[in-house]
């Protein structure tokens, strides 16, 4: 039983160009909003909450949609075609819209992608379950993560390279773009999803893996399996709730609360991003021989420590970089297995619809703890913010103690061919 690494690489090219759009998206949208278009603070961070809002409703939508879904190209390609060829429309008439500073024509622009990015975001991340076998989707995603991260390190270096506040936002604009494009080719030219998928459904069967079978009459989820679901989404939401609010609160908390510079803030957060890419592959291949269950909560102890002890910090140390990238690496543990194990738990022909749940719950998270920790700020202070975060988090490792289906790991299968 092994990976097939090259068709994983292939299949993750859809989830590498979203992370390099959404990249660029987060650093250029608010500045055309603010600099190009003059809209206020409030209106931009408006703005900037469609897409977590939309990703509510369209996420689960169109992953059940794909599930159902029969052509020649398969279930997910036409979604990433289709929604991958109308975003480059829209997203190359942001920086038209934005030189001409014509606002209601930049808010089209912006719906078109923010609606076409969510119609095939569920599809291009169920790809790699379609194809890949219940006990190898935890080194899957692993390798799917990294591909995100490299995504987004793409869009990092064109905007450095291309500086839009000084080249304008056509050059990087184009770029992504055209890296999207180039991506979108490789899929069409080399993936064959139905094949693929009949091969993982004949290795299934093979190595006597068994599936989530609903309960006669109800065609429901068992009992038990349904706890289980229901306690890893709350999971889900809880440590997002924690690691969201340090990732989008923390050059506010540096700067303003213990006196650090705007570089030395980015600094420690590109460390958090270090730890987390040097570990995806490490702890996929842990995972797979210890469970995924034991990984994600080894990761959730390892950051609620993490976040506890970085509030002592009361001026800049070197121990800080320690910290973050520790933090990245707990981070890669939960997300690496997380969606495996959600995924676990589908019936089969369910895998888009699991993936829309997934990202419900880990966006509805994301909505509602920038709300809430501003609203802390605003009554406490910033010294709130690492307290608030280990809050969340160690309550993620009681309802995650609670998880009892969803795990699963290589050994157990190598005796079965």
């Amino acid at each position: 039983m092994k990976l097939n690494i090259k068709r994983t690489l292939l299949v993750g090219i859809a989830f590498m160009t979203i992370s390099s759009f959404w990249q660029l998206y987060d650093f250029a949208v608010p500045l055309m909003l603010k600099t190009d278009l003059g809209v206020s603070d409030t209106f931009t961070g408006f703005i900037m909450s469609l897409d977590n809002i939309l990703a509510l409703f369209m996420l689960p939508f169109f992953g059940a949609l794909s599930d159902k879904t029969i052509t020649k190209v398969g279930k997910r390609m036409p979604f990433i075609i289709v929604g991958t060829i109308a975003t480059l429309i829209g997203m190359l008439a942001l920086p038209f819209a934005s030189s001409q500073k014509n606002l209601i024509l930049f808010i089209i622009a912006l719906g078109i992608v923010l609606i076409f990015v969510a119609t095939y975001r569920s599809p291009a991340v169920a790809l790699m379950p379609d194809v890949t076998i219940k006990p190898l989707r935890s080194k899957g995603n692993a390798i799917i993560n990294l591909m995100g991260a490299v995504g987004g390190v793409v869009a990092l270096i064109g905007l450095s390279l291309l500086d839009p506040t000084k080249m304008g936002y056509y050059p990087v604009f184009l770029l992504v773009a055209g890296f999207m494009l180039v991506g979108l080719v490789v899929m069409m030219v080399t993936i064959r999803e139905n094949q693929w998928a009949k091969e993982m459904a004949e290795d299934t069967e093979r190595f006597e893996i068994e599936e989530i079978e609903p309960e006669e009459g109800t065609g429901a989820l068992p009992k038990a399996v349904k706890r289980s679901l229901v306690f890893i989404l709350l999971s889900i939401s809880l440590w997002f709730m924690g690691y969201n609010a340090v990732i989008s609160a923390f050059s506010r908390y540096a700067t303003l609360q213990i006196g650090l510079t705007g570089a030395d803030a980015s600094r420690i957060l590109l460390f958090a991003n270090v730890g987390a890419i040097v570990s995806f592959i490490p702890i996929g291949q842990l995972a797979s021989k210890i469970g995924r269950k034991k990984t994600i909560i080894g990761g959730v102890i390892l950051l609620a420590v993490v976040f506890l002890t970085a509030g002592f910090y009361q001026s800049f140390s070197p121990l800080m970089y320690v910290n973050f990238v520790l933090a990245g690496t707990a981070w890669a543990a939960i997300n690496v297995n997380s969606l495996p194990m959600v995924l676990e738990m589908a019936k089969a022909g369910d895998v888009g619809r699991y993936t829309g749940l997934y990202y419900t719950f880990s966006m509805s998270a994301q909505i509602v703890t920038p709300i809430l920790s501003g609203f802390l700020f605003d009554l406490i202070g910033y010294e709130v913010l690492f307290p608030y975060a280990t809050l969340f988090v160690a309550l993620a490792l009681v309802t995650m103690s609670q998880v009892k289906h969803g795990d699963i790991t290589v050994t157990e299968y190598q005796a079965k061919a």
